[in-house]
């Protein structure tokens, strides 16, 4: 799509790799909007299945490219709300895709390259790599990935790590909640190609409604009526739609069902 992300298209994933690694993959104007149009298409490509957020070279996303944030820092503050909105509009692209997605991380994955792991729904990761959000050591704060961040690691967590900007290794990524699998890095694309195979195997429309569901229960505000309503709702579609009728039928002849079957 550019020459700062690539995107390959494999048995229904698509995987969208940043390609700065000279930069480490921090990104700019240019790149937020490039991966933001990528992720769109994606989520509205029906030959979609899941989708597989990468870098190049020696890290996943050490956050922002300094020039840009150089830049920024000498433009008004209309002009730096306009910019951190169009950040804001790839966060929430990418947590609400319609689609699955599994972060592949490796190196460093700094400030809004951690924000990149919280939107996804699976995050492996391998021993080596390195996280932080680090923008209180600049006078900023991680203010529009927040959301996504706290949702992942809670809001204890998210006091300290904001507040103090400190580098965390793989292992406390993974005891706070950020990654979901820690693998060595020999291993990493062997533990991203089982996610996949489990998602193949899984219900296309389920899979993908899955954070749907884990959205709206959280956001009940304790309404339990309502989301008893909901629920029963969701899973009443779900049985009469043709996945589901297919999905229990192949359950009781003890076959595959067509989604799962190997091309």
């Amino acid at each position: 799509m550019s020459n700062s992300l690539l995107v390959q298209h494999h048995r229904g994933v698509a995987t969208l790799t940043l390609d700065r690694p000279e930069l480490h993959n921090a990104f700019d104007a240019g790149l937020i909007g490039t991966l933001t149009r990528a992720l769109q298409q994606a989520g509205a490509d029906p030959s979609v299945r899941a989708v597989l957020l990468a870098g190049s070279g020696a890290s996943f996303s050490a956050g922002a490219d300094l020039q840009w944030m150089r830049a920024m820092a000498s433009a008004s503050q209309e002009e730096n709300r306009i910019d951190s909105l169009a950040l804001a509009r790839l966060m929430r692209t990418l947590d609400e895709l319609p689609k699955p997605t599994i972060a592949r991380v490796h190196g460093a994955a700094f400030g809004g390259g951690v924000g990149l792991v919280a939107c996804c729904d699976i995050a492996i990761a391998a021993e080596g790599a390195r996280f932080g959000l680090t923008e209180s050591r600049l006078g900023l704060l991680p203010a529009v990935i927040s959301p996504y961040v706290i949702a992942a690691i809670g809001p204890r967590q998210a006091r300290r790590w904001f507040a103090t900007g400190e580098h965390f290794d793989a292992a406390t990524a993974h005891e706070i909640g950020l990654v979901h699998q820690l693998v060595p890095a020999a291993a990493l694309d062997d533990a991203v190609h089982a996610q996949l195979e489990l998602l193949r195997k899984a219900g296309p429309v389920a899979s993908a409604s899955a954070k749907v569901l884990v959205r709206e229960v959280c956001a009940t505000g304790g309404d339990r009526d309502a989301l008893d309503r909901a629920n029963a709702a969701l899973i009443a579609a779900l049985r009469a739609s043709d996945e589901g009728r297919e999905g229990l039928s192949a359950f009781l002849e003890k076959r595959a069902p067509h989604w799962a079957r190997k091309d």
